[in-house]
């Protein structure tokens, strides 16, 4: 089974505990993901299956957005819910002008610490195995990119402590740290207390489906249905690829790594190529002209 199967994860299992779920309702092996998502986060997980998982190189800097909350009050060593308090606990009431002014300040490229507990690697070793260890985490900040940080409401809950935002952001941001340095930058600590993403790339959470609904619809249901059903359409992959659909004579050549003459894509610089409407056969790139070489085929 090839294609992008886009989960609705939910809270409490890693990115990888949802590909091994997967993996096991859908029985096949070549199974992978298009961007991790923390195990409190829910939300958009794009999953690729079989000879699609090579897709997974155009999707290394995808963006995404999210919504979420953000409680204030204390903060915790992984900067989300999930960790141990670390500043004693203030009773806060946040005022919203106060906070939508502060989350400005977030916006644009900026230098972001990440958290200790995070996928960064220090001497090639992940900095959450040495945070874990409760050795030092010496992580540097990076630059990243916010594009939109915006404060929604600070009405939720009974204390008056949290906030709720959205965000879209370029890939590498960690909105934990985010959390973090707002409660920093107001002097009384703060963590991400959910979150949940509701874009990635070009995928959404209208295409999202829960693991529940994966595992009935394999069971009632064929593996046609399956694909028609569940599975993005092929063509929405990659919007930023024009697509062109190949002849019988241009896919064979194609599949066997060929160039072929493309001449209604004279102005493309890489094209998705397909035979018939579904069937994506392989991203080209143009070496000249018309001429295009495959850059990479996937096999029927």
């Amino acid at each position: 089974m090839n294609g992008v199967l886009v989960i609705d994860k939910p809270p409490g299992l890693t990115s990888h505990d949802v590909v091994n779920r997967v993996r096991r309702i859908l029985g096949q092996r070549a199974v992978g993901h298009l961007g991790t998502l923390d195990p409190l986060a829910t939300g958009v997980l794009p999953v690729v299956l079989g000879n699609l998982t090579r897709l997974a190189q155009f999707y290394t800097h995808s963006e995404k957005t999210y919504e979420g909350v953000i409680r204030f009050g204390f903060a915790t060593d992984t900067y989300d819910a999930d960790g141990e308090p670390t500043t004693p606990p203030q009773d806060v009431r946040i005022n919203y002008d106060e906070v939508r002014a502060l989350a400005a300040q977030f916006q644009g490229a900026i230098e972001q610490m990440p958290p200790p507990f995070s996928a960064k690697k220090l001497a090639g070793v992940p900095a959450y195995k040495l945070a874990r260890k409760k050795q030092e985490v010496a992580l540097k900040p990076v630059q990243v990119e916010i594009k939109e940080f915006v404060i929604l409401d600070t009405t939720r809950g009974q204390t008056k402590d949290q906030a709720t935002f959205r965000a879209r952001v370029a890939s590498g941001t960690y909105i934990r740290s985010v959390a973090h340095e707002m409660g920093q930058k107001l002097g009384c600590g703060a963590h991400l207390a959910s979150l949940r993403r509701t874009a990635a790339a070009e995928f959404t959470i209208e295409d999202a489906h829960s693991l529940q609904a994966l595992e009935s619809a394999m069971q009632q249901g064929s593996a046609e249905s399956f694909a028609l059903t569940m599975l993005v359409h092929p063509r929405k992959l990659l919007p930023q690829l024009p697509s062109v659909t190949a002849s019988e004579e241009s896919a064979a050549l194609i599949r066997s790594g060929r160039a072929v003459n493309l001449p209604e894509m004279s102005r493309a610089p890489q094209v998705k190529v397909f035979y018939g409407q579904r069937d994506l056969i392989a991203i080209a790139t143009r070496i000249a002209g018309t001429l295009f070489h495959p850059k990479i085929v996937f096999p029927a």
